[in-house]
């Protein structure tokens, strides 16, 4: 007997944070997507709680901020456990932004279903089958084997992905050494920790406003240890003990993890039709957060993109850039966290090593340097070879005025198309050629209220990066043609 067939342009396996994102903005983009979970219901734990500068701005783009009520940034970073200040940065949203990984899965759930993605849930991929037109995914559903047919699939499915597995995908890097073990608590006061080094381990201790404090520890010498689920809170009680000398045995544990510093990365983000983002692509320790937002930023670059190439509109090589982009990207913010590591749990060899961060890190000139990388804003990518200093480069998200309103650099892009932003008052020539674009890049004249150069025009891809400034030497019709395509101002836009 045939299982029931569904056709659909793109098919996302994985409904956490990255795969709702990408569902999101490729059915804003006009993509037909289906979305398939194995879970029943949405995840209900905080998990990854801490969202960065960067997040925050995609976030803003898709006018995703107001959603989360209340929202108020910590302006302390870290660095391997040495604090360093982390609005430093030139983001709107500079500091750390603590919101449960729920609450994270709910907004970017509700966009997605708003704009018309169809999430399947408990849908578990056993299978997969890549055709001449794309692939076969087969699922186990309650109802019985299910069979979707798509062009393209994504897998979003985190460290232990069966898409990278099902499709080939090969991981490079290093095994773990040591766990760490970490707990929403309640019913009990246990004092703030930030990074606590103790002569038998690591532990780590924050109360939130509600009332929830997460605490996270590991025992030196203690390995990982083979899991089929969650430890149990005995377990995290008695290594917090050995660590700390508390009993935090009468608290209730609402939530219960343990996670390793295993460190590996897909040689390859993209095997034909079949793509991998986030945890599928790169597994490392989620310090800092740096885990679900390295992840939420490869579906921002990887959205339009791909949307592009459904719609047939894609020039030679954009979707290739998908890798080229953002497997550099994944490496730097792995090696960031490798380092951290080192500090982190490193015996006393590495105390010399403390001591010169302690000192750099007590210059505040040299914040910006940390918060920078941690937050997720020095990133730029290899767009060409002027020498803009934006060139590759997140365009600021700065105060503008178009067209008599008041808007932000990023809010223009909110509608997926990319954008020629011209602060020259009109002034500039090449403006003409990009209307034969209009389909798919908008053409605005605006007023710039921070440090943008004024009399400049920025070409912006839909993710915020700036791949054309009228200071280089590179024409603009060359731009516009390597990143949208041949033009056709009839064209639909993505």
């Amino acid at each position: 007997m045939t299982a029931p067939h569904t056709l659909t342009q793109v098919l996302v396996v994985g409904a956490g944070p990255v795969g709702l994102l990408l569902a999101g903005d490729l059915a804003q983009y006009g993509v037909r997507v289906v979305l398939a979970d194995t879970l029943a219901e949405p995840m209900t734990e905080s998990r990854a709680s801490q969202l960065n500068a960067r997040t925050m701005e995609i976030l803003g783009q898709r006018g995703l901020v107001d959603a989360f009520e209340g929202l108020v940034p910590e302006p302390a970073g870290h660095f391997g456990g040495l604090a360093f200040d982390a609005t430093t940065t030139p983001s709107r949203y500079a500091g750390n932004w603590k919101v449960p990984q729920f609450r994270t899965e709910a907004v970017l759930a509700e966009r997605a279903r708003a704009q018309g993605a169809d999430l399947r849930r408990e849908h578990r991929l056993v299978g997969l089958d890549v055709t001449d037109g794309g692939v076969l995914a087969h699922f186990h559903t309650p109802a019985g084997p299910r069979t979707v047919q798509a062009g393209h699939l994504v897998g979003c499915d985190g460290a232990d992905s069966a898409v990278r597995s099902l499709a080939g995908f090969e991981l490079t890097g290093t095994a773990a050494v040591r766990e760490l073990l970490r707990a929403d608590v309640t019913g009990i006061e246990i004092p703030d920790r930030r990074f606590a080094r103790s002569a038998h381990g690591f532990a780590a201790s924050a109360r939130r406003p509600d009332g929830v404090t997460r605490i996270m520890v590991h025992a030196f010498g203690r390995p990982p240890v083979a899991r089929t689920g969650p430890p149990e809170f005995t377990e995290i009680a008695e290594v917090w003990r050995t660590v700390t000398g508390e009993d935090v045995s009468g608290a209730t544990a609402i939530w219960r993890d343990a996670f390793d510093d295993a460190c590996a990365q897909a040689t390859a983000y993209q095997r034909g039709p079949v793509l991998i983002a986030g945890d599928a692509a790169h597994v490392h320790m989620p310090v800092g957060g740096q885990a679900l937002n390295l992840g939420l930023q490869d579906a921002a670059n990887l959205g339009w993109k791909l949307a592009a190439q459904v719609h047939g509109w894609a020039p030679p090589g954009l979707l290739d850039s998908y890798h080229q982009e953002r497997h550099p990207a994944g490496k730097r913010v792995m090696d960031n966290v490798q380092a951290q590591g080192m500090l982190l749990f490193g015996g006393a060899e590495m105390d010399p090593v403390r001591q010169l961060f302690g000192e750099l890190l007590a210059r505040t000139s040299l914040h910006h340097l940390f918060a920078g990388p941690v937050g997720g804003l020095d990133v730029r990518y290899d767009v060409g070879a002027d020498s803009s200093p934006y060139l590759g480069a997140r365009l600021p998200d700065l105060p503008l005025t178009a067209d008599g309103t008041r808007t932000t650099a990023h809010r223009l892009l909110g509608e997926g198309r990319g954008v020629l932003l011209d602060l020259t008052g009109g002034r500039a020539t090449a403006n003409a050629a990009a209307r034969e674009w209009s389909g798919r890049v908008r053409v605005v004249h605006a007023e710039a209220a921070g440090d943008l150069d004024h009399g400049a025009v920025f070409l912006v891809r839909p993710d915020a990066h700036v791949v054309w400034t009228d200071t280089g030497a590179t024409p603009l019709r060359d731009a516009l043609r390597r990143w949208f395509g041949e033009a056709d101002a009839s064209a639909a836009r993505p």
